[in-house]
């Protein structure tokens, strides 16, 4: 696979903009438009979750920004719940969107400026590929998936990416929510 992890994940960041940019600019794209967006940000956010932050945080020493990353995540899938369930031709689109922009333009920013610089100063080249490969087969896995898809495996991994302890023997919506009464702290 050409390049590494860090360039797999701002070519995402970069479509991701692109598409933003798409449903502010041209409201008829909107309903065609919304589930292309979640299924990539989905998929790009659960490859990030299994394969990418567990790195970041134990052999690049970015533990606190990935459980920073991870805690941005979780509100960004709750946006994108949102958004999905927001008639793109209400006022309140307009509202959704922007708010999930804003969220998501802060977490590329940080994630930009902190977890991958930290993966490219303290990896080494040969694993910044072998989490490349990593990062594209879970993506494509996880293609296709809303943020509703998450399972309790899924959200265990966010729990300890987000070092939230004490969630082993919490079924699947306590899980969740104390991961969003954790990321909204």
């Amino acid at each position: 696979m050409a390049g590494d992890v860090v360039d797999l994940i701002m070519q995402d960041h970069r479509e991701v903009e692109r598409l933003f940019d798409e449903l502010k600019d041209n409201p008829e794209t909107r309903r065609n438009l919304v589930p292309v967006l979640t299924t990539l940000l989905t998929a790009h956010s659960r490859a990030e979750e299994a394969e990418v932050y567990p790195a970041a945080a134990s052999e690049a020493g970015e533990a606190d920004d990935v459980a920073h990353s991870q805690e941005e995540h979780v509100e960004a899938d709750e946006l994108l719940e949102k958004l999905a369930g927001t008639d793109p031709e209400s006022a309140q689109f307009d509202k959704v969107l922007q708010d999930l922009i804003d969220a998501v333009t802060h977490h590329v920013e940080e994630e930009e400026s902190k977890v991958l610089p930290g993966l490219r100063a303290n990896l080494s080249a040969e694993r910044l590929a072998e989490l490349a490969d990593a990062f594209a087969t879970s993506r494509e896995k996880h293609l296709g998936e809303q943020p509703t898809d998450i399972t309790r495996e899924q959200l265990q991994q966010q729990a300890r990416n987000a070092d939230v302890s004490g969630t082993s023997g919490l079924g699947k919506d306590a899980l969740q929510s104390k991961l969003r009464e954790e990321a909204s702290e």
